[in-house]
């Protein structure tokens, strides 16, 4: 069944959100919702003929702020995160080997902790696409030095879970700092210059500051949530 699918770029956060529809019966998930950007996506919902049925959250953290309580109030979408992430007030809690259905396809839960301990990715049923959020970057990966990071988990995450998918199965991160939008399977395993090797490597190597976003995108993201009323 075809399958509607548009990827969304918030450039304050440089976050992504990722719409994905049933080309059939219309209903439709939303991966990363962003608070700011809730008007936006709910006019391109409406432009495409959709019923958001379910947002999707990849992990929780402060530089996600989420725009999912919003479109459930608007659009009666359930809310749906990890059932590690330690957040209260989902309709759905998730956990690894889940499946979220919209319309005739799918995305199959895989927990992905290591970023943070809740982190999870979803694949799409054909396993053409897959959706990392910070576990895998292009790249590079989500910086796991504060909030229950653990590099170890990162690497099993994305050995396990990721690197196991076909080679051309596409990655959509839940970030990107340098204008990439896409990798696939078969790029990160030889490109990727952190998760690539061997284990020992990858935890030297995240102890460098390349992993987290650069200085000022740190700083843009503090302005903004500054600036947001109380």
């Amino acid at each position: 069944m075809a399958l509607i699918f548009r990827q969304l770029f918030d450039p304050q956060s440089s976050t992504y959100s990722y719409l994905l529809g049933c080309g059939k019966s219309g209903d439709a998930v939303l991966i990363d919702p962003v608070f700011e950007q809730v008007r936006r996506d709910q006019a391109l919902i409406a432009e495409l003929g959709l019923k958001l049925v379910c947002t999707l959250e990849t992990h929780v953290h402060a530089d996600h702020v989420t725009g999912a309580s919003l479109l459930k109030q608007r659009l009666g979408s359930r809310v749906a995160l990890s059932a590690e992430s330690g957040a209260t007030g989902a309709d759905t809690y998730l956990a690894h080997g889940d499946r979220i259905g919209f319309g005739e396809r799918s995305l199959e839960v895989r927990a992905t902790p290591g970023h943070t301990h809740g982190c999870l990715s979803f694949v799409l049923d054909d396993e053409s696409m897959a959706f990392t959020g910070d576990c895998l970057l292009i790249r590079g990966c989500g910086r796991t030095d504060f909030q229950d990071g653990d590099p170890r988990a990162t690497f099993r995450s994305v050995h396990l879970q990721l690197f196991t998918l076909p080679d051309s199965c596409l990655l959509y991160p839940g970030h990107d700092y340098r204008g990439l939008t896409v990798s696939s399977v078969g790029e990160e395993k030889r490109f990727n210059p952190r998760l690539g090797g061997a284990r020992t490597r990858f935890r030297r190597l995240h102890e460098e500051p390349a992993f987290a976003p650069s200085q000022e995108a740190r700083r843009r993201r503090a302005r903004q949530l500054e600036m947001r009323p109380a």
